[in-house]
């Protein structure tokens, strides 16, 4: 899995996390444009658009070989296969952000423990029982619900139909997988524009296609997403109407 500069590596390292401005790891990546609301709007269309173009070939390969010979139809059947499979790869690769780590860490399952419990200290009592319940962190932003893992986060989009999977690794190889979450997590917080600029965007789309991919915690915390995002987005749509 591709990953960007480590998010959070100051505090690791023992320097001091900013809780305002931007994060230091974005000098490691200063070609990229500053992630804002339009940035991931235009990302959402740049990889619908890909998708389309992987797709239709395959798609149309299906639809006229049989119409030329019906000798081909097995190429047909491949042909709709692979356009079923290519997304679903990506979707796979993206759901791999909240995969926790397999090599075990320094101290075992009482420096996990410890960790976790420090790591609920840092989100509120709403998710503080998703956190223990699936040792994944929720946080709503700016720019959509996040749920961070040890890997990097999804992005559930206001509305809650399409999720956004970035990577990004805390440093530290041996760091239990809470504390991993809870780099992410303070990094997200200092700046959320930030971090998405920091961290490599490796699948967009639609929620259920990334669901799929899930182990059932991740399933778990995805669903609680999509359901704070799609609440805001109906709080901010009655707004108007209740002035």
């Amino acid at each position: 899995m591709d990953t960007a500069p480590p998010a959070g590596a100051g505090a690791g390292a023992g320097a001091p996390l900013p809780l305002s401005g931007e994060l230091p790891e974005l000098a490691g990546v200063h070609w990229r444009r500053r992630v804002d609301e339009e940035g991931l709007r235009r990302a959402d269309r740049l990889w619908t658009l890909s998708a389309v173009a992987h797709e239709v070939p395959f798609l149309l390969t299906a639809v006229l070989l049989p119409a030329l010979n019906l000798i081909m139809i097995p190429v047909s059947v491949a042909a709709l296969a692979f356009a079923w499979v290519i997304p679903e790869l990506y979707a796979a690769r993206g759901a791999g952000v909240l995969r926790p780590p397999r090599r075990a860490v320094s101290g075992g399952a009482a420096a996990e423990h410890r960790a976790l419990g420090l790591l609920a200290d840092l989100v509120g009592h709403d998710a503080r029982d998703l956190l223990t319940r699936t040792g994944l962190a929720l946080e709503a932003g700016r720019l959509g619900v996040w749920v961070v893992g040890p890997a990097g986060a999804l992005l559930v989009r206001p509305g809650g139909r399409r999720v956004q999977c970035y990577c990004v690794r805390a440093t530290g190889d041996d760091l239990p997988v809470a504390d991993r979450v809870a780099h992410l997590l303070l990094a997200l917080r200092a700046d959320e524009p930030g971090f998405a600029t920091v961290a490599n965007l490796t699948f967009s789309g639609a929620g259920w296609r990334i669901r799929r991919r899930l182990a059932p915690p991740a399933r778990l915390a995805l669903s609680a997403a999509v359901g704070v995002a799609a609440a805001g987005t109906a709080r901010r749509t009655r707004a108007p109407a209740a002035v």
